[in-house]
């Protein structure tokens, strides 16, 4: 697992300060239906994912055992990923 700090290493949201983390990993699944999924890191948790969570524009999904770089935010029930993109 890489991590390393964004250029903003701490952002506001609220009263709330959340450390970012660059991180990659692997989709272990997502439902394109219901909007959601899981992202596989190599030495952490898996990280819950919303599709928007997922950079782009227009329809947003994510495909199994895809590589993605995201950033880690804590979550109301555990980590969870933030500005999601496919790794080339």
């Amino acid at each position: 697992m890489s991590r390393r700090p964004t250029d903003s290493t701490e952002v506001r949201s609220g009263q709330e300060r959340r450390e970012l983390f660059v991180t990659t990993g692997t989709v272990k699944w997502f439902s394109s239906e219901k909007g959601f999924g899981f992202i596989s890191q190599e030495n952490g948790p898996d990280v819950f994912v919303h599709f928007s969570a997922i950079q782009g524009s227009g329809y947003r999904n994510l495909e199994e055992n895809q590589k993605v770089e995201f950033d880690i935010t804590e979550g109301p029930k555990g980590p969870q990923a933030a500005n999601v993109r496919p790794v080339a």
